[in-house]
């Protein structure tokens, strides 16, 4: 039977994973606070790790990411004690606002209920 689940995939979980739990546990820097990490893209030849982070106020978005950015050695180094992996491959943080668009579309969404319940209320 062949794999299906890819090498990428699972150190892309892996990483996913293992990052979260270090900013969460290991980061001094208060910007990182309200960060999520969405994902996580490595390249074939494991050098570079494209990590998708949400924050959490959307005002701070570029703020986080330029701290993010500027501690991704450390974290790169943290990463690297903590997993087992031949090459510990770049971190490069890019902003994911797929929750932003998310919550917008739904509000619009619910607004266009609402709108069209109050224009033509169902009849009992």
């Amino acid at each position: 039977m062949a794999k299906t689940y890819k090498r990428t995939q699972r150190i892309n979980d892996l990483i996913q994973t293992t990052l979260a739990q270090i900013i969460q546990r290991d980061a001094k820097d208060l910007r990182f606070g309200m960060v999520t990490i969405t994902g996580v893209d490595v390249s074939h030849d494991l050098a570079l790790a494209k990590v998708f982070v949400s924050v959490l106020e959307e005002g701070k978005a570029k703020e986080t990411l330029v701290a993010l950015n500027n501690a991704n050695k450390y974290l790169r180094y943290e990463l690297a004690n903590a997993v087992e992996l031949r090459v510990t491959p770049e971190l490069k943080f890019i902003y994911d606002d797929s929750t932003v668009r998310g919550h917008r579309i739904s509000s619009l969404i619910n607004n266009s209920l609402k709108d069209n319940h109050e224009t033509d209320p169902k009849k009992d």
